[in-house]
């Protein structure tokens, strides 16, 4: 079967804080849908389908929240589809709209979203439910203590330490510090993340993301429709997808796909999205990545599932000054990355806009310069669901 090309014409996104009262949910992703569509220069009669990306409805306050933002979205009327794949969801929504787009059947699709983290009594209450009430949950196992686990283990098998953490924080920050719309935006020092209350061991509150609120949406856009209308799109040149085993304890030991320090099961994805997209070499042939990583233990194995650096040794690259913007090698998280702003619905969505934006030369003050290949990438789940995706400037462009 021969799959159309797929590109991106247009992003938005809100400014994130900790939460809105000026707007209702519907008009809040009306909000990220009318940015997008603006910075693609056409408007909702324009769309073929809407990819509505929603995270656990717990979070907004009201079941069945694909109900309430369909009016507002201008979707009445338009093929509509809901996502929710956990912290993948909004990466998730884009593929979904790629494979609209890519099997023939439109020409133009919105994904657009937004969320409120902050709107439920307790985010993390919610959250910690996705456990198994017998198996898991009375460990306790929840978002966090699980990647303090995991973080410990990369301690223990690489020689890594909590400075090794403590640096991925503060180059996300000043990156963050150079973006608008991110959450956080204030740069700190590693001294500062290092006396920072510690959460779980040894994650501290400032290698944490914060609970967001906002909205975003992307236009995404065929082949033959862009050449129809002139445009130069950012092109989606190839995606992965991969799933690990839901019980945490069965992901250690001779029968797991990897070790718990590690993301071998995201490695995979990657691969598929590189073979796809022709990428032999990420190190040499990857300019940036806008990748998935809530918290700063994160970064350190996603870049090196990403194939940017060997297991273990993305802190020694860190301390060189590689991944960050001005340094050496490929920029890692530009934006600031999940680290700074995580509205969770749409934060796979917000990696995958900020990667075209920088093929694009759109990013403003965090853009690479002369970024042609960026990479992106989303996590759901308890480390469960996993995204990736290669954006280039050209479709010649590997």
């Amino acid at each position: 079967m021969t799959l159309d090309n797929v590109g991106i014409i247009g992003f938005g996104q809100s400014k994130f804080v900790k939460t809105r009262i000026d707007v209702t949910f519907p008009e809040l992703v009306r909000e990220g849908a009318t940015m997008a569509l603006e910075n693609a220069g056409i408007s909702i009669d324009d769309v073929d389908a809407v990819v509505y990306p929603l995270a656990p409805d717990a979070l907004i306050g009201v079941g069945n929240g694909e109900r309430w933002v369909i009016d507002a979205l201008g979707a009445v009327g338009k093929p509509f589809m809901r996502v929710n794949n956990g912290g993948a969801t909004g990466m998730s929504a884009v593929l979904t709209a790629w494979t609209h787009i890519a099997s023939g059947l439109f020409d133009v699709v919105l994904v657009a979203g937004a969320d409120r983290v902050s709107e439920s009594s307790s985010a993390q209450s919610v959250l910690n439910k996705m456990w198994d009430v017998g198996y898991e949950r009375p460990v306790p196992l929840n978002t966090i203590t699980m990647l303090a686990l995991s973080a410990q283990r990369y301690m223990h098998l690489y020689d890594s330490d909590e400075t090794d953490m403590a640096m991925v924080s503060v180059k996300n920050r000043y990156h963050a510090s150079l973006n608008p719309n991110a959450h956080l935006q204030s740069t700190v020092t590693i001294e500062e993340v290092l006396a920072s209350r510690t959460l779980a061991w040894p994650i501290k509150l400032m290698d944490a993301c914060p609970a967001s609120t906002g909205a975003a949406g992307l236009v995404l856009v065929s082949e033959r429709y862009a050449k129809k209308n002139g445009l130069k799109p950012a092109w989606i040149r190839g995606l992965g997808q991969n799933s690990e085993t839901y019980w945490m304890g069965n992901r250690v030991g001779p029968k797991a796909m990897g070790d718990h320090a590690d993301a071998d099961a995201l490695a995979v994805a990657f691969q598929r999205a590189y073979d796809q997209a022709g990428i032999t070499n990420p190190r040499e042939q990857v300019d940036v990545a806008e990748i998935y990583a809530p918290f700063s233990s994160v970064e350190l194995h996603v870049i090196e599932a990403a194939g940017i650096a060997d297991k273990g040794k993305s802190p020694a690259a860190l301390a060189n000054g590689d991944y960050t913007l001005g340094g050496n090698g490929v920029t890692v998280n530009p934006s600031g990355g999940t680290q700074c702003t995580n509205p969770i619905a749409v934060t796979g969505l917000i990696r995958v806009g900020e990667a075209a934006n920088q093929v694009l030369g759109l990013a403003g003050a965090h853009q690479v310069k002369g970024a042609r290949v960026a990479i992106a990438s989303a996590i759901g789940g308890d480390h469960q669901f996993y995204s990736t995706m290669v954006i280039c400037s050209d479709l010649e462009e590997i």
